[in-house]
Parts: C-alpha cells; sequence; structure tokens
C-alpha cells in the first residue's frame, strides 16, 4: 500500500504515517497500492478539498476511518488531497472523503485519488495516450508568447486569432497554446451558444454553486476568419488538425452559418490538414452539409449511452438522444471518422448496466475511436444524479473496463486526442 497523502489549512501537504492512501468508486473504498496507481505524470496538479474530511485506511486497525483533524496534531483540521491528473490519463478511482455540513459543490475538475511511495507522488490513473500533443513541458511561456507577436503580424485584424491568446496566455489553454507554437490541432471556436445544459459545462453557467472555468466567446466569427487561423496552421504543421468545438464555446453546430462556409474556403485553398469538429451531435441535417463542405471528423461527446443518464448529465433542449445516434450513424454511412469524447466517472462508468450499455452501442453503431476522458464535475453531486436517473450496480472497475472493450473490439482506437486524417487507419 501506499502512504495517505493529507492538506492542512494552509493548503500544506504531507503524507501521513500509519495509514494508506485510499481510493473510492462511488460507494466502494479500496486501499491504493502500486498495482492500482501510477508514478504521477508531469502536468499534474495536487488539490486541496475544502468543506471534506478524508477518508484513509489506518494499517494498524485495518480499517477505513474518516479523520476530522490529524491524529498526531490533535485540533489541526485536515483536508483530503486530490490530483488533477494530465491529459491522456483517466482516472481510476476518485479521492476518498466524506463531505462535511454544508459543503459546496467543488469546482470543475476531476478528483483523482492520490498517495505517496518512496519520494514520489502515486495516482490512481490509467495511461490512454503517449502522445505529447498537450505536454506542458514542451509549450515554455516564452515561445508561446513569441508565437503570439508572431501571429499578431501575420493575421493583425483577425478577431480569433486576439481570442486565442486570450485562451493561451490566461486561461493556458494548451489547445490554444499549440496554435501559437505552430503543433499538432489548432482550436476554431466559433459559437457563444449551446443546446445543452451540461452539469459540467466549463464555458457557462447560470446557477451560481458552481463557476465556470473561463469565459463563453462572446461573438462569431466571419467564415474569413476562421479560414486563415485554419491555413495558417494548416500550412505550418504536418499532420494537422483544426477543429471547431472547444472549451471556450457553445456547440458548433449552433455556428453552422459561418463553419460551412469557411470549411468550403479552407477547401478551396488545400486539401491538406484534417477539418474536425466536436459536437453533442444534435443537428444530423447540419452534419451532412458539412461533410459536403469537406468535414473529415466528428467527435461527439457523451457521459453515457444510455438516454435517461445522457439527459440528466446534457439537458438537452430542443433536440433528443435520438438525435445524436442518427448523426453518428450518417457519419458512419457516409466513411467520415467518428470518436465518443466518452466523459468518464469511476463508480458510474464502469458499473455493469453502462459497460454492457457501451458494448451494445458500439456493435450497433460501429464508431472509430473512444476517447477516454474523464468527466470534471463533482464526483458524489455526480453520482448522485445519475443514480436519480438510472439503476447501476456495483462498479467492475475502469481497468477491467478498457481491458473488457479492447478485448471485444481490438479495432477501435483508444486516446485522447483527435487524431490526424493521416491515422485515421
Amino acid at each position: 500500500m501506499i502512504t495517505a497523502l493529507v492538506a492542512n489549512q494552509k493548503g500544506e501537504i504531507f503524507e501521513l504515517e500509519g495509514y494508506a492512501a485510499a481510493g473510492i468508486s462511488n460507494t466502494s473504498l479500496v486501499p491504493l497500492t502500486l498495482k492500482n496507481t501510477v508514478t504521477m505524470p508531469f502536468g499534474g496538479e495536487l488539490m486541496l478539498l475544502p468543506e471534506r474530511s478524508p477518508v484513509l485506511y489506518n494499517l494498524h486497525s485495518r480499517r477505513f476511518e474518516t479523520l476530522s483533524e490529524n491524529p498526531y496534531l490533535p485540533g489541526e483540521p485536515l483536508f483530503p488531497v486530490a490530483a488533477f491528473n494530465s491529459p491522456g490519463y483517466v482516472i481510476g478511482y476518485v479521492s476518498a472523503y466524506r463531505e462535511n455540513s454544508g459543503a459546496g459543490f467543488l469546482p470543475l475538475f476531476s478528483y483523482g485519488a492520490a498517495g505517496w511511495h518512496k519520494g514520489k507522488f502515486r495516482t490512481a490513473a490509467i495511461p490512454v495516450d503517449k502522445e505529447p500533443r498537450q505536454d506542458l513541458r514542451l509549450m515554455p511561456r516564452e515561445k508561446v508568447v513569441g508565437g503570439v507577436h508572431h501571429m499578431r503580424k501575420r493575421l493583425p485584424a483577425n478577431r480569433l486569432r486576439e481570442h486565442l491568446e486570450t485562451c493561451a496566455l490566461k486561461y493556458g489553454c494548451p489547445a490554444g497554446k499549440n496554435f501559437f507554437l505552430g503543433r499538432y490541432e489548432a482550436p476554431l471556436p466559433t459559437s457563444p451558444s449551446c443546446n445543452a445544459r451540461c452539469l459540467g459545462c466549463i464555458s457557462l453557467q447560470k446557477d451560481g454553486d458552481i463557476p465556470n472555468s473561463q469565459d463563453r466567446i462572446s461573438f462569431m466569427p466571419l467564415p474569413e476568419e476562421i479560414a486563415e487561423v485554419a491555413l495558417e496552421h494548416i500550412s505550418r504543421v504536418k499532420k494537422s488538425v483544426v477543429s471547431f468545438g472547444q472549451g471556450c464555446e457553445g456547440d458548433p453546430l449552433l455556428a453552422a452559418e459561418v463553419i460551412e462556409p469557411a470549411i468550403r474556403l479552407i477547401r478551396s485553398k488545400t486539401d491538406q490538414g484534417t477539418i474536425n469538429i466536436n459536437t453533442n451531435g444534435s443537428r444530423p441535417d447540419i452534419l451532412d452539409k458539412l461533410y459536403d463542405a469537406g468535414l473529415d471528423s466528428m467527435r461527439i461527446s457523451m457521459n453515457s449511452v444510455r438516454q435517461p443518464c445522457y439527459e440528466a448529465y446534457f439537458r438537452p433542449k430542443g433536440y433528443a438522444f435520438s438525435n445524436v445516434t442518427e448523426g453518428i450513424d450518417r457519419a458512419i454511412r457516409r466513411g467520415k471518422f467518428v470518436s465518443v469524447n466518452y466523459l468518464n466517472s469511476p463508480g458510474f462508468t464502469d458499473t455493469p448496466e453502462e459497460a454492457d450499455s457501451l458494448i451494445a452501442f458500439i456493435k450497433e453503431h460501429p464508431i472509430n475511436m473512444i476517447q477516454w476522458r474523464n468527466l470534471n464535475f463533482d464526483p458524489m453531486r455526480y453520482w448522485n444524479a445519475m443514480k436519480q436517473a438510472a439503476s447501476q450496480g456495483k462498479a467492475i472497475g475502469m481497468d477491467t473496463l478498457l481491458k473488457r472493450i479492447r478485448k471485444i473490439f481490438p479495432n477501435l482506437k483508444y486516446g485522447y486526442f483527435n487524431p490526424p486524417k493521416e491515422n485515421f487507419r
């Protein structure tokens, strides 16, 4: 077992001798071991969870305990510690804790279980993508700033370029940084509005209990502005990807009036680069028009393939779950590359009901890829919302789920990032 991590009121994180770190998967508690953890990947962050008490495994009594204060310094309150892991890793267990009376919502992050072993932090995470697309070591700020100045000269009047500066420099968006660094995938945010009210929307929260982590784009770029940014990136980057549908916007299908002509402009200049859309897939008719214009791939965001659970999280406005599946089927029939951006939460995603439904879904809708992503939302509030939506059994474990899907669908791509068209097959 690995040693427990806790934090004090000052935010100082330290190991607690005599206790092993613990993870939770809805109602199931497990001690963290070398087997179910990895050395914390570079770029991950440790967080103190306020208004909560850590649940740890007492090595002497061999029982789980909730500690509200330090057993070695009576009176000193303790707080749980969680890991917000780097892109490319899916959480196996959530940091184990109990909410104090009156506890509010946690901010929009994922909260992986973490511990300490032989001088290193460890976290309950499973690698799903080794590509260094968002490795912070390859994104030094001085080079990003240099890229910003370069693009100001190249695209001086482009409002989308100016918006991406805020994304890269203020919010630290890796996709925004990659545009200015001239590598991998560039974002093309376009839509100020959305037809879903996701519980964990990071760009707009009308409920005051949860602050959004970044501000949504406030304007719709012109087709010429979009094409100018996209063509600049495609001209600089081998196997480039440009993507509509970012964390700083609503759903891009609601901006089709500028996206469709923008795609046509791009394709009138070059057949290079991959044009992708990240979307809720709610408007299949619009997707058909975008494919006709030259769209190469689509990534559909889903937290569940069970309609009640999907609707409980996405809270769609003016579209149905059947529209999403229809959009997927139309893309498959047209030979387009289709990924599912699968928003995972251990204790729900890995329940037998969810696992069986996902397997049945992939058999009926033969998608090309699953992008295993961590759901950024208060885990206990999420589990409660999903429990109200549909029945769930005891989780089988995220590692078991990933291996089971891999065995049944050996040709299904696993990953975290949108691939270029050169890697579709």
